[in-house]
């Protein structure tokens, strides 16, 4: 029973939640009550992890070396040895093929996207992580890409190209906050795990910081005052200073408390965070399902 539940852990099941991304479309277009959509949307969200696994299980085995160098990654299955190299290729390769094959099959559009994300993924784990820069974007754009494979899957009427620009500056807030953990965390040595790092030095991040979370509000602003299709009386517009508190919180969390490092695990476990969200799924619901 080792192999099987080492093999999990590989897979990463705490990170799926960054596959939420995909149903941005169906909330936002408001589809939550059309079953076909959300049923798709959900086996769209699974093809999305079973594919996302296959990537992770890719990044560990090219990792093993350097994360036997990582004070955390270092008891991960494959550099730990619980998991055999030979059991994780046969895995992903399964993972990953069984996915693209699904996803062409419920639609060529989404079956693009998902290859799109995995061709961009093997360019990171093999080239582009060793890219100053390109290497946190290629990461974000997983995220945007999440946002179009739920586009894809359902027939939208109303969902606003503004919520890719959102999600875009988003996704890059989220692994600019990883970065500056792994600066923080790792010290010195930080190049020993990451080669990349060597490029970074906490003043670059936080002025990256800095950008993207005011274009990320801006772009979430925009969204409630121009998009098509959002409720006349603008009523949007009280969802944002929810969003200002969560990006608050987040930076709170990664500049006092030096966390950052697993954007998932903080959304699992920080309550204020958590309560955040909740209220701002509330106050959304309300504004396109019930007010409008």
């Amino acid at each position: 029973m080792a192999t099987p539940w080492a093999l999990l852990q590989t897979m990463r099941p705490r990170q799926w939640t960054k596959n939420a991304f995909v149903f941005v479309a169906l909330i936002f277009d408001k589809k939550l009550f059309d079953p076909p959509s959300v049923v798709r949307t959900f086996i769209a969200f699974g093809l999305l992890c079973l594919i996302a696994s296959a990537v992770y299980i890719m990044n560990d085995l090219s990792d093993i070396e350097s994360d036997r160098q990582h004070p955390r990654k270092c008891n991960r299955p494959l550099p730990s040895g619980r998991l055999s190299p030979r059991v994780a290729i046969v895995a992903a390769i399964l993972f990953a093929v069984g996915s693209l094959a699904a996803s062409f099959a419920m639609d060529p559009l989404f079956g693009l996207i998902l290859l799109t994300y995995l061709l961009s993924q093997i360019a990171y784990t093999y080239w582009l992580k060793h890219k100053v820069l390109l290497d946190i974007f290629i990461v974000a754009a997983g995220f945007v890409l999440r946002i179009a494979a739920g586009v894809a899957v359902i027939d939208v009427e109303r969902f606003s190209p503004w919520l890719y620009v959102f999600g875009g500056f988003l996704a890059l807030f989220l692994v600019l906050g990883k970065r500056r953990h792994e600066l923080r965390l790792l010290g010195d040595g930080a190049d020993s795990h990451r080669a990349v790092l060597q490029h970074y030095n906490l003043d670059l991040i936080d002025r990256l910081i800095g950008i993207v979370t005011t274009s990320a509000v801006v772009a979430y602003s925009l969204y409630t005052f121009l998009a098509e299709g959002l409720p006349d009386n603008h009523v949007m517009m009280f969802t944002i200073p929810v969003v200002l508190y969560i990006v608050f919180r987040y930076l709170y969390l990664i500049h006092v408390r030096d966390e950052g490092g697993t954007p998932e695990d903080i959304l699992l476990r920080d309550r204020p965070m958590q309560a955040g969200l909740l209220f701002g799924a509330i106050l959304v619901f309300l504004a396109l399902y019930v007010l409008s």
